[in-house]
């Protein structure tokens, strides 16, 4: 199987959340960047995988700048063959989406992965969007998955409970836990990735559906309030009057 994993750069768990330029703009002083974890430990993994077992190799994608390499090189070496990044600071999802259909659209993958969201806008949009620019079936919230390089049966998680799908061809799949688990670059993985290609195409033209207007920090959280446990009914006050869970 020949399978594109789309891979997406976000800040660090641990990252300081702030704004600037009258809050319309991310604050990257001192953040540390990451590969988003839902591309990385389950998209990326359950891709290198499948190709373990049915043969083929994965291509790695990344829509961003230069200062991306870092975390493409990262994918190189938990075992990814080659990589491309479409050299563009896309600003919406849309604009994401359809810089890797356009990629996508002539190499004909048999599959195309990428994580369920990324851990900084948590949009879930980039999937979809990509699955109805290449006019393919698109399988979100992927939690199991097997394939004999034809088909491929896949459970997925929905509320309340999961769906198991199966899906003949190709077909765009986002990735949640569970899918598989975290693999550590090894020392000659590190080494090898270094000189595996990583080729840079210029973004399509295409204009942002969305533009940012203010970010805004959830109010701060309220210190914890104890409670007497034999003052019940000040207990059921604060539930039904402050948290509103009663």
């Amino acid at each position: 199987m020949d399978i594109l994993v789309c891979i997406s750069k976000t800040p660090d768990t641990t990252a300081k959340i702030s704004f600037k330029n009258n809050d319309t703009e991310y604050n990257t002083d001192g953040v540390n960047f990451i590969m988003n974890p839902y591309d990385e430990w389950y998209a990326l993994v359950r891709a290198i995988e499948l190709t373990e077992q049915l043969g083929g190799s994965v291509t790695v994608l990344n829509v961003g700048p230069s200062s991306n390499d870092i975390i493409i090189r990262k994918a190189l070496a938990v075992g990814g063959a080659g990589a491309v990044r479409i050299d563009t600071d896309a600003t919406d999802s849309y604009t994401v989406a359809a810089n890797i259909a356009e990629y996508a659209k002539s190499k004909h993958y048999d599959m195309i992965f990428l994580g369920k969201e990324t851990i900084d806008y948590n949009g879930s949009e980039v999937g979809a969007m990509v699955a109805e620019l290449l006019d393919l079936p698109f399988i979100s919230y992927a939690i199991q998955m097997e394939s004999d390089g034809n088909s491929s049966t896949i459970t997925r998680e929905i509320e309340g409970g999961v769906e198991v799908c199966k899906v003949e061809g190709p077909a765009v799949i986002s990735a949640a836990p569970g899918l598989a688990q975290q693999r550590i670059p090894n020392m000659k993985g590190i080494m090898m990735a270094k000189s595996k290609p990583l080729t840079v195409v210029p973004a399509i033209l295409q204009d942002p559906k969305v533009s940012t207007v203010k970010y805004q920090l959830p109010p701060a959280k309220s210190g914890v309030k104890l409670v007497d446990p034999e003052n019940m009914d000040e207990l059921v006050r604060l539930l039904h009057e402050e948290a509103r869970v009663i």
